[in-house]
């Protein structure tokens, strides 16, 4: 499927498998959690991405686990570990021809681990940034982008999200974004309506005379 063509007030992009490729890390740590709690592997690495830890582990943990306690303690073993974490390519290139207070990072992720990532894989901190702990209901429900497009002054409606995952999606089409899925950290083909690339490499983006974004395939 072709790229939009319509012009954009602002991007909102994901971070984990749309700006930084963490799996490795993340299958490690999340593996390990598992093994500590006896909670089979597949279920759990299949429902996870997208998604706030705090809810996934509220969903697989076995009775009685302390569920802020283990998300704590899980969100420092990722902050932890940034041994294999790269951009995905072509990422930080295309941030950067965006301007300035045109683009926010909307991620499910908590903010310290959201700033860790950022600078390991060497991407660009924007000005605005909406992480776990800013929204009452994470992905696939659409506050995190709905505060997203309005701590940037946009309506949500001209807004573009770019995605990797279907929690992620949901929550654009939720909104009422259109939407971009980027698949460089994909194994299996993941069914979707929306637009998916690779990656950024290829990729441009032009400025009209109001301001607003339009990509333009290199």
């Amino acid at each position: 499927m072709s790229l939009p063509t319509r012009s954009f007030a602002a991007f909102l992009f994901d971070m984990d498998g749309t700006l930084v490729n963490s799996m490795a890390v993340v299958d490690r740590v999340w593996r390990a959690w598992a093994a500590r709690h006896g909670i089979e592997t597949d279920p759990l690495m299949a429902a996870l991405h997208g998604v706030r830890a705090i809810e996934t582990i509220r969903r697989f943990a076995p009775a009685g686990v302390d569920a802020e306690a283990e998300t704590e303690a899980l969100t420092q073993a990722e902050i932890d570990d940034i041994e294999g974490l790269a951009e995905i390519r072509g990422a930080a290139a295309f941030l950067a021809r965006i301007p300035a207070g045109r683009w926010a990072l909307v991620t499910s992720a908590p903010r310290a681990l959201a700033l860790r990532r950022l600078e390991a894989a060497g991407i660009p901190l924007p000005e605005v940034v909406i992480t776990a702990e800013d929204v009452a209901h994470g992905k696939p429900a659409p506050d995190c982008f709905l505060l997203g497009a309005e701590r940037l002054g946009v309506d949500i409606a001209d807004c573009l999200v770019w995605e990797d995952s279907p929690a992620g999606l949901a929550a654009a089409d939720a909104s009422g974004a259109a939407a971009v899925m980027i698949t460089e950290t994909h194994h299996e083909t993941i069914a979707t309506p929306h637009p998916a690339r690779a990656d950024y490499r290829d990729l441009d983006v032009e400025t009209d005379a109001q301001g607003w974004l339009r990509l333009v395939a290199r």
